[in-house]
Protein backbone atom coordinates (compact mmCIF):
# COMPACT_ATOMS: atom_id res chain seq x y z
CA UNK A 1 0.00 0.00 0.00
CA UNK A 2 1.43 3.30 -1.06
CA UNK A 3 2.28 5.83 1.40
CA UNK A 4 2.66 9.60 1.28
CA UNK A 5 5.71 10.96 3.07
CA UNK A 6 5.00 14.19 5.13
CA UNK A 7 7.08 16.59 7.47
CA UNK A 8 4.65 17.02 10.67
CA UNK A 9 5.20 19.21 14.05
CA UNK A 10 5.66 16.40 16.32
CA UNK A 11 7.69 16.54 19.14
CA UNK A 12 10.26 13.74 19.46
CA UNK A 13 10.97 13.51 23.28
CA UNK A 14 12.18 14.61 26.03
CA UNK A 15 15.89 14.37 25.47
CA UNK A 16 16.09 16.10 22.09
CA UNK A 17 14.29 19.27 21.12
CA UNK A 18 14.37 18.09 17.47
CA UNK A 19 11.30 18.13 14.87
CA UNK A 20 11.30 14.36 13.18
CA UNK A 21 9.33 13.23 9.93
CA UNK A 22 5.92 11.44 10.82
CA UNK A 23 3.75 8.99 8.02
CA UNK A 24 0.62 10.46 6.90
CA UNK A 25 -2.25 8.62 5.68
CA UNK A 26 -1.93 7.94 1.56
CA UNK A 27 -3.29 11.37 -0.12
CA UNK A 28 -3.50 10.17 -3.87
CA UNK A 29 -6.79 8.76 -5.17
CA UNK A 30 -6.81 5.34 -7.59
CA UNK A 31 -7.77 7.27 -10.54
CA UNK A 32 -4.73 10.36 -10.21
CA UNK A 33 -2.49 7.30 -9.96
CA UNK A 34 -3.21 5.79 -13.10
CA UNK A 35 -3.08 8.83 -14.56
CA UNK A 36 0.52 9.61 -13.13
CA UNK A 37 1.56 6.12 -14.23
CA UNK A 38 0.25 6.81 -17.57
CA UNK A 39 2.16 10.74 -18.14
CA UNK A 40 5.30 8.01 -16.69
CA UNK A 41 5.07 5.92 -19.53
CA UNK A 42 4.31 7.83 -21.89
CA UNK A 43 7.32 10.75 -21.51
CA UNK A 44 9.58 7.26 -21.79
CA UNK A 45 8.38 6.47 -25.06
CA UNK A 46 8.72 9.60 -26.09
CA UNK A 47 12.33 9.80 -25.01
CA UNK A 48 13.22 6.42 -26.30
CA UNK A 49 12.04 7.99 -29.81
CA UNK A 50 14.27 10.60 -30.16
CA UNK A 51 17.04 9.02 -28.92
CA UNK A 52 16.32 6.53 -31.84
CA UNK A 53 15.67 9.44 -34.26
CA UNK A 54 19.02 11.11 -32.89
CA UNK A 55 21.19 7.94 -33.82
CA UNK A 56 19.39 7.30 -36.89
CA UNK A 57 20.13 10.62 -38.30
CA UNK A 58 23.80 11.05 -37.48
CA UNK A 59 24.17 7.35 -38.82
CA UNK A 60 22.26 7.27 -42.14
CA UNK A 61 24.66 9.97 -44.29
CA UNK A 62 27.64 8.29 -43.19
CA UNK A 63 26.61 5.37 -44.47
CA UNK A 64 25.13 6.72 -47.54
CA UNK A 65 23.02 4.49 -49.56
CA UNK A 66 23.71 1.62 -48.46
CA UNK A 67 23.42 2.31 -44.45
CA UNK A 68 19.83 1.08 -44.99
CA UNK A 69 18.93 -1.52 -47.47
CA UNK A 70 15.37 -0.19 -47.49
CA UNK A 71 16.37 2.85 -49.41
CA UNK A 72 15.00 1.00 -51.76
CA UNK A 73 11.66 2.37 -51.70
CA UNK A 74 12.78 5.95 -50.95
CA UNK A 75 11.21 8.22 -53.95
CA UNK A 76 12.42 11.34 -54.80
CA UNK A 77 11.43 13.15 -52.47
CA UNK A 78 12.84 10.66 -49.37
CA UNK A 79 15.82 11.08 -51.56
CA UNK A 80 16.72 14.17 -50.85
CA UNK A 81 15.91 14.53 -47.24
CA UNK A 82 18.69 11.53 -47.08
CA UNK A 83 20.96 14.02 -48.83
CA UNK A 84 19.69 17.48 -46.68
CA UNK A 85 20.72 15.27 -43.42
CA UNK A 86 23.89 16.11 -41.82
CA UNK A 87 26.89 15.90 -44.29
CA UNK A 88 31.03 15.76 -43.24
CA UNK A 89 32.02 19.64 -43.98
CA UNK A 90 35.37 17.45 -45.21
CA UNK A 91 33.21 16.19 -47.88
CA UNK A 92 32.26 19.79 -49.63
CA UNK A 93 35.58 20.96 -48.92
CA UNK A 94 36.94 19.50 -52.27
CA UNK A 95 33.64 20.78 -54.01
CA UNK A 96 34.19 24.42 -52.68
CA UNK A 97 37.71 24.76 -53.70
CA UNK A 98 36.52 24.80 -57.17
CA UNK A 99 36.13 28.29 -59.10
CA UNK A 100 32.35 29.17 -59.35
CA UNK A 101 32.47 30.22 -62.75
CA UNK A 102 32.84 28.19 -65.73
CA UNK A 103 36.40 27.95 -68.04
CA UNK A 104 37.85 25.49 -65.78
CA UNK A 105 38.37 23.06 -68.40
CA UNK A 106 40.85 20.31 -68.17
CA UNK A 107 40.00 16.33 -66.94
CA UNK A 108 41.49 17.63 -63.75
CA UNK A 109 38.29 18.73 -62.02
CA UNK A 110 36.05 15.47 -62.90
CA UNK A 111 38.92 13.26 -62.00
CA UNK A 112 39.49 15.17 -58.19
CA UNK A 113 35.46 15.17 -58.06
CA UNK A 114 36.11 11.69 -57.84
CA UNK A 115 38.39 11.89 -54.91
CA UNK A 116 35.31 13.34 -52.65
CA UNK A 117 34.05 9.85 -53.13
CA UNK A 118 33.94 7.93 -49.57
CA UNK A 119 36.61 5.87 -50.94
CA UNK A 120 34.30 2.52 -51.61
CA UNK A 121 34.07 3.33 -55.40
CA UNK A 122 30.11 3.99 -54.80
CA UNK A 123 29.65 7.12 -55.89
CA UNK A 124 29.86 10.71 -54.18
CA UNK A 125 28.07 11.55 -50.95
CA UNK A 126 24.53 12.60 -51.64
CA UNK A 127 24.85 16.51 -50.68
CA UNK A 128 27.49 16.28 -52.83
CA UNK A 129 25.79 15.02 -55.85
CA UNK A 130 22.96 17.53 -55.35
CA UNK A 131 25.29 20.62 -55.42
CA UNK A 132 26.92 19.44 -58.65
CA UNK A 133 23.57 19.13 -60.13
CA UNK A 134 22.52 22.15 -59.28
CA UNK A 135 26.02 23.45 -61.37
CA UNK A 136 24.74 22.00 -64.30
CA UNK A 137 24.24 23.93 -67.47
CA UNK A 138 21.83 21.71 -70.12
CA UNK A 139 23.35 22.37 -73.72
CA UNK A 140 21.81 20.62 -76.60
CA UNK A 141 19.87 16.81 -76.67
CA UNK A 142 22.44 13.96 -77.86
CA UNK A 143 19.77 11.23 -77.67
CA UNK A 144 16.29 10.04 -76.57
CA UNK A 145 14.98 6.64 -75.55
CA UNK A 146 11.93 4.99 -73.82
CA UNK A 147 12.94 6.41 -70.72
CA UNK A 148 13.36 10.42 -71.69
CA UNK A 149 16.39 12.54 -72.97
CA UNK A 150 20.25 12.48 -73.08
CA UNK A 151 21.48 16.22 -72.96
CA UNK A 152 25.29 17.71 -73.40
CA UNK A 153 26.04 19.52 -70.31
CA UNK A 154 28.95 21.55 -69.17
CA UNK A 155 29.66 21.60 -65.19
CA UNK A 156 32.01 24.17 -64.68
CA UNK A 157 33.24 23.98 -67.91
CA UNK A 158 33.41 20.52 -68.20
CA UNK A 159 31.40 18.41 -70.25
CA UNK A 160 28.62 16.03 -68.30
CA UNK A 161 25.92 13.88 -69.87
CA UNK A 162 22.74 14.19 -68.32
CA UNK A 163 19.99 11.89 -68.77
CA UNK A 164 16.83 13.15 -68.18
CA UNK A 165 13.37 10.77 -67.06
CA UNK A 166 10.36 12.06 -66.71
CA UNK A 167 8.52 12.02 -63.36
CA UNK A 168 6.06 8.71 -63.95
CA UNK A 169 9.31 7.23 -65.00
CA UNK A 170 10.71 7.66 -61.53
CA UNK A 171 10.61 4.02 -60.51
CA UNK A 172 13.57 3.62 -63.34
CA UNK A 173 15.70 6.64 -62.29
CA UNK A 174 15.85 5.97 -59.24
CA UNK A 175 16.83 2.01 -59.92
CA UNK A 176 19.23 2.95 -62.01
CA UNK A 177 20.56 5.58 -59.92
CA UNK A 178 20.52 2.83 -57.23
CA UNK A 179 22.47 0.45 -59.04
CA UNK A 180 25.10 3.21 -60.06
CA UNK A 181 25.83 3.37 -56.38
CA UNK A 182 26.65 -0.33 -55.91
CA UNK A 183 30.10 -0.37 -53.71
CA UNK A 184 33.09 -0.95 -56.04
CA UNK A 185 31.05 -0.52 -59.11
CA UNK A 186 33.51 2.44 -60.73
CA UNK A 187 35.70 1.09 -63.49
CA UNK A 188 37.42 2.02 -67.08
CA UNK A 189 35.10 -0.17 -68.82
CA UNK A 190 31.92 0.69 -67.10
CA UNK A 191 30.10 4.69 -67.23
CA UNK A 192 31.31 6.96 -64.30
CA UNK A 193 28.26 7.63 -62.65
CA UNK A 194 28.57 11.45 -61.22
CA UNK A 195 25.17 13.37 -59.52
CA UNK A 196 21.43 12.22 -59.68
CA UNK A 197 18.83 14.89 -58.53
CA UNK A 198 15.01 15.94 -58.93
CA UNK A 199 14.53 19.74 -61.01
CA UNK A 200 11.64 21.36 -61.00
CA UNK A 201 11.16 23.35 -64.05
CA UNK A 202 7.71 25.15 -62.94
CA UNK A 203 5.43 22.67 -65.04
CA UNK A 204 6.56 19.05 -64.02
CA UNK A 205 9.61 17.35 -62.22
CA UNK A 206 12.38 16.37 -63.90
CA UNK A 207 14.55 13.52 -62.92
CA UNK A 208 17.96 13.93 -63.37
CA UNK A 209 20.64 11.19 -64.01
CA UNK A 210 24.77 12.54 -64.62
CA UNK A 211 27.30 10.58 -66.09
CA UNK A 212 30.57 11.34 -67.91
CA UNK A 213 30.25 12.48 -71.17
CA UNK A 214 30.66 10.20 -74.15
CA UNK A 215 32.63 12.57 -76.95
CA UNK A 216 32.12 9.42 -79.58
CA UNK A 217 28.51 8.58 -78.86
CA UNK A 218 27.04 5.08 -78.78
CA UNK A 219 28.85 2.18 -80.32
CA UNK A 220 25.80 1.77 -82.50
CA UNK A 221 26.03 5.29 -83.67
CA UNK A 222 29.96 4.84 -84.37
CA UNK A 223 29.76 1.51 -86.19
CA UNK A 224 26.86 3.38 -88.67
CA UNK A 225 29.47 5.91 -89.69
CA UNK A 226 32.70 4.31 -89.25
CA UNK A 227 34.87 0.98 -90.52
CA UNK A 228 37.54 0.01 -87.70
CA UNK A 229 40.19 -2.36 -88.54
CA UNK A 230 40.56 -5.64 -87.12
CA UNK A 231 43.11 -4.83 -84.42
CA UNK A 232 41.20 -1.88 -83.12
CA UNK A 233 37.54 -4.13 -83.46
CA UNK A 234 39.26 -6.38 -81.09
CA UNK A 235 39.96 -3.55 -78.84
CA UNK A 236 36.70 -2.42 -78.37
CA UNK A 237 35.44 -6.04 -77.79
CA UNK A 238 37.88 -6.59 -75.36
CA UNK A 239 36.91 -3.23 -73.47
CA UNK A 240 33.08 -4.30 -73.53
CA UNK A 241 33.75 -7.78 -72.14
CA UNK A 242 35.84 -6.34 -69.61
CA UNK A 243 33.10 -3.77 -68.38
CA UNK A 244 30.76 -6.75 -67.95
CA UNK A 245 33.46 -8.85 -66.64
CA UNK A 246 33.68 -6.32 -63.90
CA UNK A 247 29.67 -6.24 -63.35
CA UNK A 248 29.80 -9.85 -63.02
CA UNK A 249 32.35 -10.26 -60.90
CA UNK A 250 31.63 -9.84 -56.60
CA UNK A 251 33.71 -8.98 -54.45
CA UNK A 252 33.96 -10.41 -51.08
CA UNK A 253 35.07 -8.02 -48.31
CA UNK A 254 34.11 -5.02 -45.90
CA UNK A 255 34.04 -3.45 -48.88
CA UNK A 256 32.73 -6.34 -51.87
CA UNK A 257 30.77 -5.64 -54.57
CA UNK A 258 27.45 -7.92 -55.50
CA UNK A 259 27.51 -9.04 -58.64
CA UNK A 260 25.62 -6.62 -61.33
CA UNK A 261 23.82 -8.87 -64.82
CA UNK A 262 23.17 -5.86 -67.31
CA UNK A 263 19.76 -7.10 -68.66
CA UNK A 264 20.24 -5.02 -71.42
CA UNK A 265 23.25 -4.78 -73.12
CA UNK A 266 23.63 -3.78 -76.83
CA UNK A 267 25.03 -1.83 -78.98
CA UNK A 268 23.67 1.43 -78.24
CA UNK A 269 24.06 1.27 -74.21
CA UNK A 270 27.70 1.15 -75.13
CA UNK A 271 29.67 4.31 -75.39
CA UNK A 272 32.66 5.26 -76.54
CA UNK A 273 35.40 7.65 -75.10
CA UNK A 274 37.28 10.39 -77.15
CA UNK A 275 40.42 7.80 -76.43
CA UNK A 276 38.18 4.91 -78.17
CA UNK A 277 37.78 3.08 -75.06
CA UNK A 278 34.50 1.66 -74.61
CA UNK A 279 32.30 1.67 -71.96
CA UNK A 280 29.08 -0.19 -70.56
CA UNK A 281 26.35 1.65 -69.56
CA UNK A 282 22.30 1.61 -68.82
CA UNK A 283 22.04 0.11 -66.01
CA UNK A 284 18.40 0.35 -65.72
CA UNK A 285 17.24 -2.71 -65.39
CA UNK A 286 20.24 -4.53 -63.68
CA UNK A 287 19.76 -7.50 -61.13
CA UNK A 288 22.38 -7.35 -58.21
CA UNK A 289 23.31 -10.72 -56.17
CA UNK A 290 24.87 -10.54 -53.10
CA UNK A 291 26.53 -14.04 -52.22
CA UNK A 292 27.40 -13.28 -48.68
CA UNK A 293 23.58 -13.00 -48.42
CA UNK A 294 22.00 -15.26 -50.99
CA UNK A 295 20.07 -12.33 -51.65
CA UNK A 296 18.96 -11.15 -54.81
CA UNK A 297 17.92 -8.04 -55.96
CA UNK A 298 15.72 -7.82 -58.60
CA UNK A 299 14.45 -4.37 -60.02
CA UNK A 300 9.87 -3.65 -59.20
CA UNK A 301 9.59 -3.68 -62.84
CA UNK A 302 8.17 -5.51 -65.79
CA UNK A 303 10.07 -4.42 -68.31
CA UNK A 304 12.19 -6.51 -70.23
CA UNK A 305 15.51 -5.94 -72.28
CA UNK A 306 15.86 -5.19 -75.85
CA UNK A 307 14.07 -7.54 -78.12
CA UNK A 308 16.46 -8.39 -80.67
CA UNK A 309 19.37 -9.21 -78.39
CA UNK A 310 16.92 -11.07 -75.88
CA UNK A 311 18.20 -14.73 -75.33
CA UNK A 312 16.92 -17.96 -76.72
CA UNK A 313 15.48 -18.62 -72.52
CA UNK A 314 13.77 -15.10 -71.84
CA UNK A 315 12.17 -15.38 -75.36
CA UNK A 316 10.93 -18.93 -74.79
CA UNK A 317 10.11 -18.00 -70.90
CA UNK A 318 12.12 -20.55 -69.51
CA UNK A 319 15.08 -18.51 -67.68
CA UNK A 320 14.91 -19.12 -63.70
CA UNK A 321 14.52 -15.90 -62.16
CA UNK A 322 15.25 -17.23 -59.09
CA UNK A 323 19.07 -18.60 -60.44
CA UNK A 324 21.52 -15.28 -60.36
CA UNK A 325 23.26 -16.88 -63.30
CA UNK A 326 20.75 -17.07 -65.50
CA UNK A 327 20.38 -13.84 -65.62
CA UNK A 328 25.07 -13.42 -66.59
CA UNK A 329 24.52 -16.54 -69.33
CA UNK A 330 21.78 -13.77 -70.80
CA UNK A 331 24.13 -11.01 -70.66
CA UNK A 332 26.71 -13.16 -72.44
CA UNK A 333 24.57 -14.20 -75.38
CA UNK A 334 23.62 -10.17 -76.17
CA UNK A 335 27.31 -9.67 -75.60
CA UNK A 336 27.65 -12.30 -78.25
CA UNK A 337 25.52 -10.32 -80.40
CA UNK A 338 27.61 -6.90 -80.24
CA UNK A 339 31.11 -8.71 -81.06
CA UNK A 340 29.47 -9.83 -84.34
CA UNK A 341 28.15 -6.36 -84.81
CA UNK A 342 31.71 -4.79 -84.78
CA UNK A 343 33.22 -7.90 -86.47
CA UNK A 344 30.97 -6.81 -89.45
CA UNK A 345 32.63 -3.40 -89.49
CA UNK A 346 35.84 -4.57 -89.01
CA UNK A 347 38.60 -4.75 -91.99
CA UNK A 348 42.13 -5.68 -91.99
CA UNK A 349 42.59 -1.91 -93.05
CA UNK A 350 39.95 0.34 -91.55
CA UNK A 351 38.91 0.71 -95.17
CA UNK A 352 35.47 0.84 -95.70
CA UNK A 353 35.28 0.02 -99.68
CA UNK A 354 36.04 -3.82 -98.77
CA UNK A 355 33.31 -3.26 -95.71
CA UNK A 356 29.38 -4.26 -95.82
CA UNK A 357 27.09 -1.24 -94.47
CA UNK A 358 26.19 -1.57 -90.93
CA UNK A 359 23.13 -3.81 -89.67
CA UNK A 360 21.90 -4.83 -86.56
CA UNK A 361 21.88 -8.77 -85.68
CA UNK A 362 19.17 -10.64 -87.60
CA UNK A 363 18.02 -7.76 -89.38
CA UNK A 364 18.00 -9.27 -92.73
CA UNK A 365 15.65 -11.95 -91.26
CA UNK A 366 13.42 -9.94 -89.03
CA UNK A 367 14.05 -6.13 -89.96
CA UNK A 368 14.33 -3.39 -88.44
CA UNK A 369 11.80 -2.81 -85.87
CA UNK A 370 10.82 -6.96 -85.14
CA UNK A 371 8.55 -7.98 -82.35
CA UNK A 372 8.52 -9.57 -79.49
CA UNK A 373 7.08 -13.12 -81.38
CA UNK A 374 9.43 -12.73 -84.47
CA UNK A 375 12.58 -12.82 -82.47
CA UNK A 376 11.14 -15.81 -80.25
CA UNK A 377 10.50 -17.84 -83.73
CA UNK A 378 13.96 -17.10 -85.25
CA UNK A 379 16.26 -17.37 -82.20
CA UNK A 380 13.94 -19.98 -80.09
CA UNK A 381 12.05 -22.08 -82.68
CA UNK A 382 14.52 -22.22 -85.55
CA UNK A 383 17.90 -21.57 -83.94
CA UNK A 384 18.90 -18.64 -86.11
CA UNK A 385 22.18 -16.87 -85.58
CA UNK A 386 23.62 -13.74 -87.41
CA UNK A 387 25.39 -14.70 -90.60
CA UNK A 388 29.02 -14.84 -90.56
CA UNK A 389 31.04 -14.53 -93.72
CA UNK A 390 32.94 -17.80 -95.17
CA UNK A 391 36.08 -16.03 -95.41
CA UNK A 392 36.34 -15.46 -91.43
CA UNK A 393 36.77 -19.32 -91.44
CA UNK A 394 40.20 -19.14 -93.46
CA UNK A 395 42.01 -16.77 -91.37
CA UNK A 396 43.51 -17.86 -88.21
CA UNK A 397 42.59 -14.28 -86.24
CA UNK A 398 38.60 -13.64 -87.95
CA UNK A 399 38.07 -17.84 -87.41
CA UNK A 400 38.81 -17.03 -83.66
CA UNK A 401 37.17 -14.14 -83.34
CA UNK A 402 34.25 -16.48 -84.56
CA UNK A 403 34.77 -18.94 -82.05
CA UNK A 404 34.68 -16.48 -79.33
CA UNK A 405 31.20 -15.12 -81.09
CA UNK A 406 30.05 -18.82 -81.11
CA UNK A 407 30.62 -19.39 -77.33
CA UNK A 408 28.66 -16.88 -76.61
CA UNK A 409 25.58 -17.58 -78.36
CA UNK A 410 25.12 -21.48 -77.32
CA UNK A 411 21.25 -22.36 -77.01
CA UNK A 412 22.26 -24.17 -73.73
CA UNK A 413 23.03 -21.17 -71.64
CA UNK A 414 25.09 -23.39 -69.52
CA UNK A 415 27.52 -24.37 -72.25
CA UNK A 416 28.26 -20.15 -73.03
CA UNK A 417 31.40 -18.74 -72.39
CA UNK A 418 31.59 -16.54 -69.21
CA UNK A 419 32.44 -13.10 -68.96
CA UNK A 420 36.09 -13.26 -67.86
CA UNK A 421 36.91 -16.25 -70.07
CA UNK A 422 35.53 -14.62 -73.25
CA UNK A 423 37.65 -11.62 -71.37
CA UNK A 424 40.68 -13.59 -71.62
CA UNK A 425 40.30 -14.51 -75.13
CA UNK A 426 39.97 -11.52 -76.76
CA UNK A 427 42.86 -10.21 -74.78
CA UNK A 428 44.44 -13.08 -76.28
CA UNK A 429 43.81 -12.56 -79.37
CA UNK A 430 44.50 -8.95 -79.43
CA UNK A 431 48.18 -10.08 -78.06
CA UNK A 432 48.79 -12.07 -80.80
CA UNK A 433 47.55 -9.77 -83.29
CA UNK A 434 49.86 -6.66 -82.28
CA UNK A 435 53.03 -8.92 -80.94
CA UNK A 436 53.79 -10.86 -84.29
CA UNK A 437 54.28 -9.10 -87.39
CA UNK A 438 53.10 -11.76 -89.32
CA UNK A 439 49.66 -11.74 -88.32
CA UNK A 440 49.57 -7.86 -88.89
CA UNK A 441 50.93 -8.68 -92.19
CA UNK A 442 49.02 -11.33 -93.27
CA UNK A 443 45.73 -9.15 -92.13
CA UNK A 444 46.74 -6.10 -94.50
CA UNK A 445 47.37 -8.51 -97.27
Amino acid sequence: RPWNLSLGAVPADDEHDLWEPSFASPTLSFQQLVITLALLSLTLVLLIVVLVSCARARCWPQCGWHAAHAAVHLDATQYHEVASCETRSSDLAPLAAYPTSGGVGGAGDLDDLWQISTGSGSGLPLLVQRSVARQVTLINIIGQGRFGEVWRGHWRGEPVAVKIFASFDEQSWFREVEIYQTVMLRHENVLGFIAADNKDNGTWTQLWLITEFMELGSLYDFLRRHVVSVQRGLEMCLNIATGLAHLHMDIVGTHGKPAIAHRDLKSKNVLIKQNGICVVGDLGLAVRYDATSNVLDLPETSKVGTKRYLAPEVLNDTLNVQYFEEFKRADIYALGLVIWEIATRSTPTGDNRSCPDYQLPYQSVVGSDPGFEDMRKVVGDQGIRPDCPAFWQLDPVLNSWLRVMKECWYENPSSRSTALRVKKSLGFLNQEVQSKPEIKTKLLA
